[in-house]
């Protein structure tokens, strides 16, 4: 096993050997395996986003095989989606590539400024898919978080037992926060803090911005000089964030972007030590070739970095 993959598992220090296989798996698995990198490619966006808006520019992507493909031939460790998507390809890919099921999901067909996700799926579907990981999005800052809070409990507890991984999408959102705050420093670090104590193995945040969005926060940021001004030093203090590194924390890619501006991005959060990136849109809405030389551009970043 790299030094690298064992160094990492060592840091889950209270986790079976189910959980310790899977979490192998997903690191010993594609273009970027042995590194203890991720890029992993993520589609729920026809759930949370409805099909046109998902697939439209890219209409090979209605087909759920098409993602399962993409994922498989870049060379990604891990493809997740919801049970509808995982579930239309679980035979013909089996043990192709790990597969991690994301339990709860929201729609566009009504908004709220306090959101909360519906489960959509469990932990017994995620063991008949022979899925590595179960998935479960967390909305800190939403005065429903505490019900998600609750949730995300009671199935990590059941997915461990059962030898899953687990993965939070940990995206702070709620009428207590601006526009801008979603994506702040204070609170993206925030975020990536309250996922790790939930139990998170691997952690998604999105990239953050240098606004400061708490005053009380703001006053330590600045008191002790917490630097923040470029994408590295954010990305470093987010994964900081995570006991002090230990966890596993990984990238959003955000809304659909040119070659040129996701390429830097990536190199940003590489350069302050990101784990990896989990990337949909901005690969699955362009067609096969130019999706599969993106990837491949982003794991040579990952690769390359320190």
């Amino acid at each position: 096993m790299p030094n690298r993959v064992d160094e990492i598992l060592s840091w889950y220090e209270s986790d079976n050997p189910g959980v310790l296989k899977n979490l192998a798996w997903l690191m010993n698995t594609g273009a970027l395996a042995g590194t203890g990198k991720f890029v992993i490619l993520p589609v729920d966006q026809g759930f949370e986003h409805g099909p046109a808006r998902s697939f439209a520019k890219n209409a090979p992507g209605y087909d759920p095989h098409y993602h399962y493909e993409l994922a498989v031939k870049s060379g990604c460790n891990a493809y997740a989606a919801p049970l509808g998507f995982l579930e239309a390809g679980a035979r013909k890919y089996a043990g192709k590539i790990p597969t991690i099921l994301k339990l709860n999901n929201s729609d566009s067909l009504f908004s709220n400024k306090n959101p909360k996700p519906a489960v959509t799926g469990s932990v017994k579907d995620a063991l008949r898919l022979g899925c590595a990981a179960i998935g479960f999005t967390i909305y800190p800052g939403s005065s429903e978080r505490n019900g998600m809070y609750t949730e995300l409990r009671a199935l990590t507890e059941e997915a461990k037992d059962a030898g899953l991984a687990v993965v939070v999408w940990s995206y702070p959102r709620g009428e207590g926060l601006s526009k801008a705050g979603e994506t702040a420093i204070d609170v993206c670090a925030y975020a990536a803090q309250i996922a790790a104590q939930l139990g998170a193995h691997i952690i998604k945040v999105k990239p953050p911005t240098a606004h400061l969005e708490q005053d009380a926060a703001k006053k330590v940021y600045e008191s002790e000089k917490i630097p923040v001004a470029t994408l590295a030093e954010r990305t470093r203090h987010v994964v900081q964030a995570a006991f002090g590194g230990r966890r596993i924390v990984i990238f959003s890619g955000g809304e659909a972007k040119g070659t040129d501006e996701v390429l830097g991005e990536i190199q940003g959060l590489a350069d302050g030590g990101a784990f990896g990136s989990i990337m949909g849109r901005n690969a699955f809405q362009r067609p096969m070739p130019d999706a599969l030389k993106l990837l491949k551009s982003v794991q040579d970043i990952y690769r390359a970095a320190k």
